[in-house]
């Protein structure tokens, strides 16, 4: 939810722009300061940034961000796996138009994902279906997939020519990316999702690659239990790595549709048998992506209003708890895509006496003087009461 000052906002961002009491409320009463989740050599991303938030160091960590999501769908990666996500992409002529194909339903992604295993699977290559546009395309064979590889969200109404990959392995996936086309283009399913106006899921794009991460659990590291809610494969493959439960919730999108309401109630009840519950929402950062200022700031509003609220509410019947509040990383409305910048975060702990005095936002993050300059190391802050 982190974003730039615009102005259509007057000179605002748009969580200074949202109406966001229970937010304001927790930090007035509680620490602000920056937290820098993506260490300078990487690409900014949620599966570093949330490795960082997770308390993991993505220098030591990180190994791609496939294989994490490969966790959730239950791929079991051998020692020689590459994981690579495999986005449902909308193109025209060279030009990617969507990197979501229209945020295209799971039961016709599974279809396609069904027509790219029969026509392009083989014995080292398997296709598997997640949720919407986000799949994975598992590779086990004797090449190095170390590709240089581009986030289709980055490259959003540009010519794909330039970004397609290059290095080791780039053949393999250059050749299933362009074979896809040929497949789908004028394929059935696409022809009905066009005379509806909706984009077609008319090529692939992969990216993210990497083979399966050796995680700590969350116990062995921090000693308490841990459980996440989530509509994001992502979040839920890390869940898998750290030995956390995924709390499955009816309605979870990872939409602007997605039913916050659900999220705080099952958040609430899985507070009485976890130490630890992350709550995470997807709608900012894919209204970032579609440069929709409008869905940004009623997302951020959805958040304090149906979530922060009621699970700060939630918590008061604990003598003691704590509160941790922040972005990921940035998607700013006038990028559409990912930048690395530090993100504001607040801590509200009923055994600390320190007040920011401050409304949350990222000016108010900065002037703290805050600054959490290993991401990961905020946890362990967060969870030993020491900042």
């Amino acid at each position: 939810m982190a974003d730039y000052k615009l102005e259509k906002l007057s000179n605002r961002t748009p969580l200074e722009a949202a109406r966001t009491p229970n937010l304001d409320n927790i930090t007035s009463s509680g620490v602000l300061g920056l937290v820098n989740t993506i260490p300078k050599r990487f690409k900014p991303g949620s599966d570093v940034a949330c490795l960082s938030v997770l308390g993991y160091d993505p220098e030591v960590y990180y190994t791609g961000r496939a294989p994490l999501e490969s966790a959730s769908l239950g791929i079991k990666l051998g020692k020689q796996d590459w994981a690579v996500r495999c986005n449902l992409i909308t193109i025209n002529d060279d030009i990617l138009e969507d990197f979501t194909a229209g945020h295209i339903s799971d039961n016709e992604a599974k279809l396609i994902i069904s027509i790219l295993n029969e026509n392009l699977g083989n014995s080292n290559i398997s296709f598997y279906a997640g949720k919407s546009y986000r799949n994975i395309m598992v590779y086990n064979g004797d090449i190095m997939i170390e590709a240089d590889c581009t986030p289709p969200h980055d490259i959003i109404g540009k010519s794909i020519r330039k970004y397609l990959p290059k290095g080791n392995g780039s053949e393999i996936l250059i050749d299933l990316m362009k074979s896809s086309h040929h497949l789908l283009v004028n394929h059935d399913v696409n022809k009905v999702r066009i005379d509806l106006g909706e984009n077609p899921a008319n090529m692939i794009w992969l990216w993210g690659q990497g083979q399966r991460p050796s995680l700590v659990p969350f116990k062995e590291l921090y000693g308490i239990s841990g459980a996440v809610i989530t509509g994001v494969d992502l979040l839920k493959g890390l869940a898998t790595y750290l030995d956390w439960n995924i709390i499955d919730v009816p309605g979870a999108t990872a939409y602007f549709d997605t039913d916050y309401d659900a999220k705080a109630r099952y958040a609430i009840k899985a507070m009485e048998t976890h130490d630890l519950v992350l709550i995470h929402i997807e709608a900012p950062d894919e209204a970032g992506h579609e440069g929709n200022i409008h869905e940004k700031i009623r997302a951020i509003e959805n958040i304090d209003k149906k979530i922060i609220g009621p699970v700060f509410d939630a918590l008061k019947k604990y003598n003691e708890f704590r509160m941790l509040i922040l972005p990921d990383h940035y998607t700013p409305i006038i990028k559409r895509t990912h930048t690395s910048e530090p993100v504001p975060f607040t801590i509200y702990s009923t055994d600390s006496g320190e007040k920011s005095n401050l409304s949350f936002s990222e000016s108010n993050a900065e002037q703290t003087g805050l600054r959490v300059k290993k991401g990961y190391k905020l946890m362990s802050h967060f969870i030993e009461g020491n900042l």
